[in-house]
């Protein structure tokens, strides 16, 4: 697995190892069973933690989002004031899309 964690390399590991777990308690091979626990189970962290990153950046965004639309009405940079909404939406969706259930 990379450095950077990813949800789609996760899932990957994860439904590999559960294959590789599933055939080897069909044809009683231990060695291959083990193999596919421990791949599954990386799998699994690898994707929780590309969630978890994904929802810190997300708080990130919303974050300065906030600050800048604040900012920007503050001052009435209108310019500003949207772009602050727009990424603290983006931030939004970021986090909606990577919060645990």
């Amino acid at each position: 697995m990379s450095s950077d964690p990813s949800k789609t390399s996760g899932q990957l590991h994860s439904t590999k190892g559960s294959m590789k777990e599933s055939l080897g308690g069909m044809t009683g091979s231990e060695n291959l069973k083990q193999s596919g626990q421990q791949e599954h189970a990386q799998g699994q962290t690898e994707y929780n933690q590309a969630r978890a990153q994904g929802y810190a950046e997300g708080t990130k965004d919303r974050a300065g989002g906030m600050k800048d639309s604040v900012l920007g009405s503050v001052t009435g940079d209108k310019t500003q004031q949207t772009q602050g909404d727009t990424r603290r939406e983006a931030g939004q969706a970021q986090q909606d899309l990577n919060r645990n259930i």
